[in-house]
């Protein structure tokens, strides 16, 4: 692994330079930014939630556009151009180009998130009310951020190394992700899975509950039952990520 130093230092240049971050970065901040001050003028007529929970709850909104811009080209750009082929045949391993290419996009990935913070910055220079800014939630809700976003990063990378096509890894990545965020959110409705024989697989629907993770982390909760299901799956998808380049390059 002597080599991932260099090659996380270059993909980070190579983000930097990449048009698609750049839409990224402008789109997240947009969004958030309107996100925010929506929150804010509900929270002048309705006091249930801090700002902070609902800014977070909302999570969903920016990862499913931010994570296949900053993913879709890493792998699958090089495959088209051929270029990956050329670099395996340096003294770098598959395992290597692709933990840097993860780790650079996940950099990004907080780089972004961290930005955010601003907003609750600006936010306690002009709000004299302390209540408004729970560091709980806050804190909370940036670490439940930082840990999903490793899955959420190595399902975009292991979307990238199926196709040569960065749209088509773009959307295959959107679909990963919203297969894990909102379409297993569904499946506890459905009452075949109340039954007796099925109670392991209902189990194991519960404990994927990203929704679920947040609200624990926000309330100052640490399962690291959450923390062991998104480092198990990053790993997994990171190997699949890994397989399929190797895979390819056999095809080939």
């Amino acid at each position: 692994m002597k080599h991932l130093p260099t090659l996380l230092s270059h993909e980070i240049r190579m983000l930097l330079v990449n048009a698609s971050t750049y839409i990224a970065a402008v789109l997240f901040l947009g969004v958030m930014g309107f996100v925010f001050t929506g929150i804010l003028e509900s929270y002048q007529t309705s006091q249930d939630m801090a700002p902070a929970v609902v800014f977070f709850r909302l999570f969903w909104l920016p990862v499913f556009f931010m994570v296949p811009l900053l993913t879709m080209k890493c792998l699958a750009e090089e495959r088209r151009l051929g270029t990956i082929e050329t670099l395996l045949t340096t003294p770098v391993s598959a395992t290597e180009v692709v933990l840097g290419k993860f780790a650079a996009a996940y950099f990004m990935y907080l780089l972004l998130w961290l930005s955010t913070g601003g907003f609750f910055y600006i936010l306690g220079r002009f709000v004299s009310d302390s209540s408004v800014l729970d560091p709980g939630p806050m804190i909370g809700g940036y670490v439940f951020v930082a840990v999903s976003g490793l899955l959420f990063i190595a399902l975009g990378v292991f979307a990238s190394s199926l196709s040569r096509s960065q749209a088509v890894a773009g959307i295959l990545s959107f679909t990963l992700l919203f297969a894990l965020i909102v379409g297993v959110g569904f499946l506890p409705e459905i009452r075949a899975l109340d039954s007796e024989g099925l109670r392991t697989v209902r189990v194991a629907i519960d404990y994927m509950q990203v929704s679920e993770h947040l609200d624990d982390l926000s309330r100052g909760v640490v399962d690291l039952r959450h923390l062991l299901f998104y480092v198990s799956g990053t790993i997994l998808f990171l190997i699949f990520s890994i397989l399929g380049v190797e895979a390819r390059l056999l095809h080939s």
